[in-house]
């Protein structure tokens, strides 16, 4: 565990909610470290989603007091956007931690990272420029496994936002992070993400677990979490 509190800055997926990360928020402060989570989904409507996400996370961020070392915890798709969020802050950012996340590419666009045929696919779903909530581009929906409590389910599922097709295009920002980093991996998608981690040095830890624990069992990944950071700080 890290040796003193330190403030974990949530940062859920630009194609999810708070309600994904909330419940591990809750776990690391019970586990005394403070926890900040924004809702971001105000600033994924409309394009340029990357412009306008860093400068209302930068915006948010402003008005909270934050003590002690500070760190970004970047769930999904938020991870390659982490150092730019912690570009974006003015106060200095201690470490960031990928929790089954893709990793930054800087100056690339997510198309540019994913086979062909899953962007013509989401293309073909998006309507009116928007594309389908994030269950809805699976079948069946993926939801209705991994989240068993009906309630909770429900508030993941409300909250997906409507992201432009045009986010998927956006080049993302060139800001290259040369501090701390860490890995959690969760599920076998991300095990191409954590291989590269460990390749680059980052201490990981590997859950068996799915990409929702952050809401569904957050103790263990809070857990996880916490280790890596006792290995970075």
């Amino acid at each position: 565990m890290p040796a003193t509190p330190v403030t974990a800055v949530l940062v859920h997926s630009p194609f999810l909610g708070p309600a994904s990360l909330r419940p591990l928020a809750d776990a690391l402060a019970s586990l005394g470290h403070p926890a900040v989570l924004l809702d971001l989904r105000p600033s994924v409507v409309a394009p340029p989603v990357h412009q306008v996400l860093l400068g209302a996370f930068a915006d948010a961020m402003s008005e909270e007091l934050l003590d002690g070392p500070v760190v970004l915890i970047g769930h999904s798709g938020a991870g390659p956007l982490l150092p730019g969020f912690a570009d974006a802050l003015e106060d200095g950012v201690a470490g960031l931690v990928y929790v089954d996340a893709g990793l930054p590419t800087p100056g690339r666009s997510w198309r540019d990272t994913v086979p062909g045929p899953l962007y013509s696919e989401l293309r073909a779903m998006s309507r009116e420029g928007q594309l389908p909530r994030w269950q809805r581009w699976f079948s069946p929906d993926p939801l209705e496994a991994l989240v068993t409590d009906p309630e909770l389910r429900a508030e993941i599922a409300d909250e997906a936002p409507e992201v432009p097709i045009a986010f998927l295009k956006e080049e993302r920002p060139e800001v290259e992070w040369t501090g701390p980093s860490g890995y959690v991996r969760l599920s076998s998608p991300y095990d191409a993400d954590a291989d590269a981690a460990v390749a680059q040095g980052w201490p990981i830890r590997r859950l068996a677990t799915h990409h929702l624990a952050p809401a569904t069992d957050p103790g263990p990944v809070a857990l996880a979490i916490l280790e890596v950071l006792s290995e970075l700080l």
